[in-house]
């Protein structure tokens, strides 16, 4: 038995030691020479889009009352922007909520009696995406009209930008290339075949360009100006140098 058992034995060290050998062979190869450059790519194009956020605010004595006036201003916006021809798709509700308003009376001594229900506060939310841009102006003057008295922003952003942030990274592409090839001509060496690229993409944020809180009259055409949306692309591209 014993015998038999050493070939075994001596089998299994063979092959713990090979992988450990050939470890040891890779470690010793030399590491091939990158250059990493980033180049940046940005495109600007109009908007053909706006997303508006407005909000219908009623207070009532009761939470029943503020519902009620609140659900009747709300069906006469949404009614009037159906009628502009905003589809239904276009319409969410975004936020809605019912709150309390407090009193609490000073008393004789200088202290304050225990906080009392006033009244509610209903807040409806409305999200509009207005595809047509010149109907933009009438259905913010509209909604003010008819009910909207809180909130008012419009972000301007685009339907299907793909084409733009197309040209961005195409753009970023091109100006790392020329940063390698430039770096590489003055450092007397070659530039070899692409190893990696890293891209980092962020939809652009425009910032609200309308307002409107408590707002009781409004002109007939509210003006706008759209301006453009900037889409910005930055790789990161790791080349081979050749000696």
């Amino acid at each position: 038995m014993p015998a038999r058992q050493f070939p075994a034995a001596l089998s299994l060290a063979l092959c713990i030691a090979m992988p450990l050998a050939g470890s040891a062979a890779a470690a010793d190869q030399p590491r091939e020479a990158t250059i990493i450059v980033s180049g940046e790519g940005e495109v600007s194009i109009a908007p053909d889009m706006a997303v508006l956020t407005m909000s219908v605010v009623r207070q009532a004595e009761t939470a029943a009352a503020a519902l009620a006036a609140n659900n009747e201003a709300m069906a006469k916006v949404l009614s009037a922007l159906k009628a502009q021809t905003i589809a239904e798709r276009d319409l969410q509700t975004s936020d809605f909520s019912v709150q309390p308003q407090y009193r609490q009376d000073a008393v004789v001594n200088g202290g304050y009696e225990a906080p009392q229900i006033a009244g509610y506060v209903v807040q409806n939310t409305l999200t509009v995406r207005v595809r047509d841009l010149k109907n933009l102006g009438g259905v913010i003057d509209q909604s003010v009209k008819l009910g909207v008295n809180q909130g008012g922003e419009i972000r301007f952003t685009n339907d299907k930008p793909e084409d733009a942030i197309a040209g961005a990274r195409k753009a970023a592409v091109a100006e790392a290339v020329a940063k390698a090839k430039l770096l590489t001509e003055a450092a007397g060496v070659g530039l070899g075949r692409v190893v990696e690229i890293s891209e980092n993409f962020s939809r652009p944020m425009p910032p609200p360009v309308y307002r409107a809180a408590m707002v009781k009259e409004m002109a007939d055409s509210v003006p706008v100006a759209t301006g453009e949306n900037s889409y910005n692309v930055t790789v990161n591209v790791t080349f081979a140098i050749t000696q």
